[in-house]
């Protein structure tokens, strides 16, 4: 058995999966994961609730936490010590107690809603849930865990895992567009758009700033801009201007901030599709540990060459 979360289609839902062994009965555990007093011990967000099918649910965050509304849900399964099933908002989490020698087998799911944009988040949740696992194990034997010291690691470890990070290519006739959409967890829009943009004031006609071009895509002027949400520029091939480059930014009050990244290409550019998204999966990389603080040079030129050599067998 691993710690690591699996990603899995369930019912044609994405779904979260762990397993954890713990050295306590059921009864025990099931307290642990079913008595809102005792999951205070350990879960992310304050739960009130009555243990009934249908009874309503409510989650409260901390103050200091960066989602900053409580949001609800729904009792859907109580069959204790076995199985304790809710969903909190758009989501769907079950607790399965399977009976293992002196202790037992703790199976979490969570079956991920909000579609597309809910499916971004996978990679921070899994992290969230590897913390909060880790402090539930902790509260049973009576032994606090230290904070995870490498979150950010653990999370781009789960987007790695689960293809979160990879960029898709449309075709649309006359050429191609590239779309890559990253989850930035709950950054302020206004703090992700100055990471973007530095220290300048972006305007029509003006070279977009450094932070939002690459050395493998000839950046030009920029065509539209819309603070803190749209830029967009030109780019070019061998001096001639080849099609636009559109940075979006996002927020759902339920599902977090994203940013969306577009390129266009002509039908005559397809040879560089390999590079281009190689290029722009790397920058998207950069910039989402930016947000959380790392700001990480020089440009990763391995990982660069590694990523154009994949997309270079998808395309084939």
């Amino acid at each position: 058995m691993t710690k690591d979360a699996t990603l899995q289609t369930f019912h044609g839902e994405p779904t979260l999966r762990f397993e954890r062994r713990l050295a306590h009965p059921p009864a025990k555990v099931w307290r642990a994961v079913s008595d809102p007093a005792e999951m205070a011990h350990w879960f992310p967000a304050k739960v009130e609730a009555e243990l009934r099918p249908g009874a309503p649910m409510r989650f409260v965050f901390p103050e200091e936490s960066t989602v900053d509304d409580a949001s609800d849900g729904e009792v859907l399964e109580v069959d204790p010590p076995r199985v304790f099933a809710f969903r909190w908002n758009s989501d769907v989490l079950r607790f399965e107690l399977i009976p293992d020698g002196d202790g037992c087998l703790l199976v979490f799911t969570q079956t991920i809603g909000g579609g597309r944009v809910g499916l971004l988040g996978a990679g921070r949740t899994a992290a969230g849930w590897d913390t909060c696992l880790d402090e539930l194990a902790g509260s049973l034997d009576g032994a606090p865990v230290p904070a995870r010291a490498d979150w950010l690691g653990q999370v781009e470890h789960y987007i790695d895992k689960f293809g979160l990070g990879e960029g898709t290519v449309r075709d649309t006739g006359d050429g191609y567009e590239l779309h890559f959409a990253r989850d930035l967890v709950w950054k302020p829009v206004g703090e992700v758009w100055r990471l973007l943009v530095e220290d300048t004031t972006p305007s029509m006609g003006v070279e977009p700033p450094t932070r939002a071009t690459n050395a493998y895509v000839q950046a030009g002027k920029v065509t539209a801009v819309d603070p803190p949400r749209l830029l967009e520029y030109e780019w070019s091939h061998d001096g001639t201007p080849a099609g636009k480059v559109r940075w979006e930014i996002f927020s759902d009050p339920r599902l977090g901030v994203r940013v969306e990244l577009t390129q266009t290409l002509p039908r005559q550019s397809a040879h560089l599709l390999p590079t281009s998204l190689a290029a722009w999966h790397v920058q998207l990389e950069l910039f989402f540990a930016a947000t959380h603080g790392d700001i990480r040079c020089p440009w990763p030129e391995d990982r660069t060459d590694q990523l154009i050599k994949y997309y270079a067998t998808q395309r084939t």
